[in-house]
């Protein structure tokens, strides 16, 4: 999935840190670690690392993260008789597009959502297109037939965050959008006019348990503890909640009234995204994390200047960094910038 602050590009970086310091301090090796991913989004930290440490802890407020990381993170062991299900959800004939939700508030289709906001004689009518009719409707009917499947106890938990995980990934690649889900596109680019094809999300079969959450990551830095913590926090104010706003929504497959031209859902906006409270909840979360090491992943053009981290974590122990030139994120590959390169820093603390 195409996302804001992916680390995919910077795995080898961050693994490379994280090993030369846990020498340098001669602490326990990597594989005998407890590791935190507090803000995981689509898991790409995590998926990374569950293989090389003993147990691994991921969390993101964001409900659409939550269920991605359930199926990257949490699953065990192979999910048994899986290919049926998924052959049962990809037919038309099995499982009809169905005009749900999705379809009435995302698509063209002949039903649009009058906003109850505005003057009904001025029947200002949103004609969302972030789907095609097709998709929209099939989207709606994979996502109920997954939800009764769960009430029915045809399938366990394990099936099914790996179903909705394959959902959202399968509408992502369809989705009539630049990346993030903020605006649609006002015409259909190529790849939303395909049909949408379900695919099974790749998940890693690990015996150790490891553990997801859906929190604040302020409330949960009590509750966890281990090794090593690893930090990747919105950088600037722009918010996950509004950004994916579209992933949540399939996600919960909820009842509400969606706002506005793009049909947003409510959401809280992250203190790390307001310039005024980042500080506080920074200092915050390394006060308070029960954990040897932290690692946080933060650019050069964030809300914070490295040297306002630094102070932050030398009040806790001892401070180093590490810097690696890094491909910007770019939601519209056809828009102009003066660098098409930022610095990502990793600031490291081994507390005292």
């Amino acid at each position: 999935m195409n996302y804001i602050g992916s680390k995919l590009k910077l795995l080898p970086f961050l693994h490379s840190s994280i090993e030369s310091i846990l020498k340098k301090y001669d602490s326990k090796s990597l594989k005998d670690s407890v590791f935190c991913d507090i803000f995981a989004g689509t898991g790409i930290v995590g998926k990374f690392f569950k293989s090389r440490v003993k147990q691994l802890i991921a969390n993101d407020k964001e409900y659409y993260s939550f269920i991605l990381n359930q199926n990257y993170i949490a699953i065990q062991a192979d999910i048994k008789d899986i290919e049926a299900l998924f052959q049962e959800l990809s037919s038309d004939n099995l499982t009809p597009p169905l005009k749900g939700f999705i379809y009435k508030n995302y698509c063209l289709g002949e039903e649009h959502f009058i906003d109850p906001n505005i003057n009904i004689q001025k029947n200002k009518l949103y004609k969302r297109q972030y789907f095609t009719d097709y998709n929209g409707a099939k989207i709606d009917a994979i996502r109920a037939k997954i939800e009764s499947w769960k009430k029915e106890k045809r399938i366990d938990d394990f099936a099914y965050y790996h179903l909705l995980a394959s959902l959202l990934e399968s509408a992502d690649k369809v989705a009539n959008t630049a990346s993030v889900y903020g605006a649609f596109l006002k015409q259909f680019k190529k790849s939303a006019l395909k049909k949408i094809s379900l695919t099974p999300a790749i998940y890693e079969s690990n015996p150790n348990k490891h553990f997801v959450y859906c929190k604040n990551s302020l409330d949960l830095i009590r509750e966890v503890q281990g090794d090593i913590l690893y930090l990747d926090p919105p950088y600037n104010t722009r918010e996950y909640g509004a950004n994916y706003h579209l992933l949540n929504t399939i996600a919960y497959y909820d009842d509400f009234i969606p706002k506005g031209k793009t049909g947003l859902r409510h959401y809280e906006k992250s203190s790390f995204c307001k310039k005024g409270e980042v500080y506080e909840a920074l200092e915050f979360l390394v006060k308070n994390a029960r954990f040897d090491y932290i690692f946080l992943s933060y650019n050069d053009e964030g809300l914070l200047k490295s040297k306002q981290i630094q102070t932050i974590f030398e009040k806790y122990g001892k401070y180093d960094l590490k810097s690696q030139i890094y491909q910007r994120f770019k939601a519209d590959s056809s828009r102009n910038h003066k660098q098409d390169f930022t610095i990502e820093h990793l600031h490291i603390l081994k507390k005292y």
